[in-house]
């Protein structure tokens, strides 16, 4: 069956770049290294991060997350970047769907707990989702738990909008977790942390 609309964006839209070194504020967004695997045991060892990102990692399972980002860049399917905060790994964003069809992006994140409330998400959040949106995006777009407060509390500072609950379709270690949706659109203004 053939589509008939054109894709928003080509393919190469993000492989054709480098992946970018981004900084706001205080926040660095870089490319994750090899070096940065005790970062990543540290941030899936946390039993929040664990909690809503249904996730643990060993040694190895660290390393191949980390190694797996540069082949998903070069197929235009994600991005990972470690936030570094006083040169420091604070947390992570993941740009962790994209569709080039339609424009659209998928993030998620976390902070390990010496920086959190501190707006490393959001200054992250709000960088990443300018610069995708400069390379062309429509749409940009993430979900949480409905009892994750602090991840909502992210995504609206952000300027992602609540557009719905999706009721019972994500599973944690307690059970079934409604979900709810936030997106921007690259039409909407621009916001500040």
């Amino acid at each position: 069956m053939a589509i008939t609309t054109l894709p928003a964006l080509p393919i190469g839209a993000f492989s054709a770049l480098a992946q970018p070194v981004l900084t706001a504020e205080n926040v660095t967004l870089r490319p994750w290294t090899i070096r940065d695997v005790d970062a990543v045991l540290q941030g899936y060892g946390d039993s929040s991060i664990q909690h809503w990102h249904v996730r643990s990692m060993t040694p190895a399972e660290a390393r191949a997350w980390i190694e797996h980002w540069p082949g998903r860049w070069a197929q235009d399917s994600g991005a990972g970047w470690a936030l570094e905060v006083g040169g420091e790994v604070a947390g992570q964003l993941s740009m962790r769907h994209v569709d080039l069809h339609e424009g659209r992006v998928e993030w998620s994140y976390w902070v390990l707990p010496a920086a959190r409330g501190k707006g490393v998400a959001t200054t992250a959040l709000i960088a990443a989702t300018e610069w995708v949106f400069s390379v062309g995006v429509h749409r940009a777009e993430l979900d949480h738990s409905s009892r994750n407060e602090a991840s909502c509390r992210v995504a609206t500072k952000a300027g992602y909008l609540a557009e719905g609950t999706a009721r019972q379709r994500g599973l944690h270690s307690d059970g079934w977790h409604d979900m709810h949706l936030h997106a921007r659109l690259r039409s909407a203004v621009s916001v500040d942390a």
